[in-house]
């Protein structure tokens, strides 16, 4: 299903009552769950043992489309910490099925980025960057796989207290600003990236057993001028 020929355990699930709390409208109605991650996956024990031996962990998650009262349905949002040498844990998504629309933001807020993306594109979120996934569909469920470090826990905290990201993506086009923000520059297009400036060629899960080229989820600070490529267009 999804992208995804190996079992699946069962899912983390998040519903409306965990994600009121970043909704654009708090007291939005919806029932049922929003959408599902499915952690810590494999296609084969060899697989699984190179990830756990180089401290990283493959994901897939599903997003269903659905209309959170005028809000394209989103993940919750979080930073991720520094690692040992100063410098944050970057990530990376493959859009396995349906489109993405990924909403960066930096940590010191100078800097909002929006990357539109779809199946086959690989998506890196740099260090130092919040992240928010959406669907921007009505009829599409959007499937995406991710490749993280294990040595750290996402930081949810800062889109909590702010009760969101900088912006809010509606299904009639509109992006609006978050008023729980001080003054933020406007969002700005990139492209995904895949393949372009040192970004790695998908499929994502054929990069597992390749030490080189996922070395810098761990490694951030030996890879500078990829990050500093990777949002330019």
């Amino acid at each position: 299903m999804f992208g995804w020929d190996g079992e699946l355990p069962p899912p983390t699930v998040r519903t409306i009552d965990e994600m009121r709390p970043v909704l654009a409208d708090p007291k939005c109605a919806h029932e049922g769950p929003l959408y599902c991650m499915y952690r810590d996956l494999a296609q084969s024990d060899a697989d699984w043992t190179w990830l756990h031996a180089h401290k990283l962990r493959y994901d897939l998650t599903v997003i269903p489309p659905g209309n959170l009262c005028g809000e394209w349905v989103k993940t919750k949002g979080h930073y991720h910490p520094r690692n040992p040498c100063g410098v944050g844990y970057p990530e990376i998504y493959e859009v396995l099925e349906g489109k993405a629309r990924y909403l960066l933001q930096s940590l010191d807020l100078l800097d909002i980025v929006m990357i539109d993306a779809r199946a086959g594109d690989l998506v890196v979120i740099p260090p130092g960057y919040g992240h928010v996934t959406i669907n921007p569909t009505m009829d599409e469920t959007l499937a995406m796989a991710n490749i993280v470090s294990t040595e750290f826990e996402s930081e949810y905290g800062e889109y909590i207290s702010r009760h969101g990201a900088a912006y809010f993506a509606f299904c009639n086009g509109e992006i609006r600003k978050n008023a729980r923000y001080p003054r933020v520059p406007p969002v700005r297009s990139a492209s995904p990236g895949s393949g372009r400036g040192g970004v790695p060629k998908g499929p994502l899960y054929s990069l597992i057993g390749d030490e080189k080229v996922l070395s810098f989820l761990n490694y951030p600070e030996r890879f500078g001028p990829l990050f500093e490529r990777l949002l330019t267009d």
